[in-house]
C-alpha cells in the first residue's frame, strides 16, 4: 500500500465518525423582500457533467443563518458595505481623487462584480476585483494599494458586490483568460497535503455531507466577500482558499498569489448562472 492510498484511507477514517447526509433545502432567497437571488441553476457547460445543478452555499446553512442574509439590517456583513461606501467617497492619493471622482455613485457599478475575475488587456493578465481596485488606486488616484483581503480591499469589494446582488454571475473562461482558467481547474482537481484531498473531493464529490460540525456546500463563491460567524468578520475568497488548503495539511499559497487568482477565476466560473449575493452570511 503506497503513501497516497494510506493518506486517503486516513482522511476518510477521520471523517466517518461524523459523516452524515444533510441535503440542500428548497428555500428561496429574497433580500429585503425585493432582491430575488437565483440560488440554483443548471451547471455551466464547461463543467462537463461534473454536477447537473449548481447551488449557492446559502442552501446548506441553518435557517437562522439564512435569515440573517435575507434582511440587510440583520446581515452583519452590511457594516463592511457601509465602510466600503465611506472609502468609495474618500479623497486619497496624490491626484486628489476618490473612487467616486471617476465612477460617480457606487450604484453605477452594478453588474461589474458579476464578471470578475476577468482579463485585463493593459496588464495582459487576469485581474480579480481587488486587483482592479488596486490598479485604480495606484494609476488613477496615486494612492497606496491594499494587501490582498486586507485593509480597504474587503469593504470595497463588499460594496461592489452589494450593488450587483441579483445579477447573474457571468465569468468568461475563453479567450486570453483561458490559460489562467485551465491553471485554476488543475488546482481545483489536484490532491494536496497529508490528507491527499482536492477541492473537488469535498465540494464536488461530497457536498451535502456533514463532516464533523461542517456542512459541505459546493464551494460556490458568488456570495463573497462573506461574513463568517466563526470569526465574526468579512472574509475574502483567497483567505478561504488558504484555509481550505491548510486543512488538507498542505503548504498553502498566499492571498493574491497567481495560483489563487487562477483558482478564483475557475471557481467563480463554476457559479455562472447563479446570482451575485455578497456579502453573504455563512458559518
Amino acid at each position: 500500500m503506497n503513501f497516497k492510498t494510506m493518506s486517503l484511507i486516513s482522511a476518510v477514517a477521520l471523517a466517518l465518525p461524523t459523516l452524515g447526509m444533510a441535503d440542500a433545502d428548497d428555500d428561496s432567497l429574497m433580500i429585503n423582500e425585493e432582491i430575488k437571488i437565483v440560488t440554483k441553476a443548471s451547471a455551466p457547460a464547461h463543467m462537463d457533467g461534473a454536477v447537473d445543478e449548481v447551488m449557492s452555499g446559502w442552501h446548506f446553512r441553518a435557517d437562522g443563518t439564512q435569515a440573517m442574509q435575507m434582511d440587510d439590517f440583520d446581515n452583519p456583513g452590511m457594516l463592511g458595505v457601509e465602510t466600503g461606501e465611506d472609502i468609495w467617497n474618500e479623497v486619497d492619493g496624490s491626484e486628489g481623487k476618490s473612487c467616486a471622482s471617476c465612477h460617480g455613485e457606487s450604484a453605477s457599478m452594478a453588474g461589474v462584480k458579476a464578471v470578475y475575475p476577468k482579463w485585463n488587456d493593459s496588464a495582459e493578465k487576469v485581474f480579480t476585483m481587488q486587483m482592479q481596485i488596486n490598479d485604480c488606486r495606484e494609476n488613477r488616484m496615486g494612492a497606496e494599494t491594499y494587501k490582498a483581503d486586507k485593509g480597504g480591499s474587503i469593504p470595497l469589494e463588499a460594496l461592489l458586490a452589494s450593488v450587483s446582488r441579483g445579477m447573474p454571475v457571468n465569468v468568461a473562461t475563453d479567450g486570453p483568460a483561458q490559460a489562467t482558467w485551465e491553471q485554476g481547474k488543475d488546482l481545483y482537481y489536484t490532491r494536496t497535503g497529508q490528507l491527499d484531498l482536492s477541492c473537488a473531493n469535498c465540494h464536488e464529490d461530497n457536498y451535502g455531507n456533514m463532516i464533523r460540525a461542517d456542512h459541505l456546500s459546493q464551494g460556490q463563491i458568488n456570495g463573497f466577500p462573506t461574513y463568517r460567524l466563526k470569526n465574526a468578520k468579512l472574509n475574502g475568497v483567497h483567505s478561504r482558499f488558504k484555509g481550505c488548503v491548510r486543512d488538507t495539511r498542505a503548504e498553502t499559497y498566499k492571498p493574491g498569489s497567481d495560483e489563487f487568482v487562477a483558482l478564483e477565476l475557475y471557481v467563480a466560473s463554476r457559479g455562472n448562472g447563479l446570482s451575485v449575493e455578497g456579502p453573504s452570511v455563512r458559518n
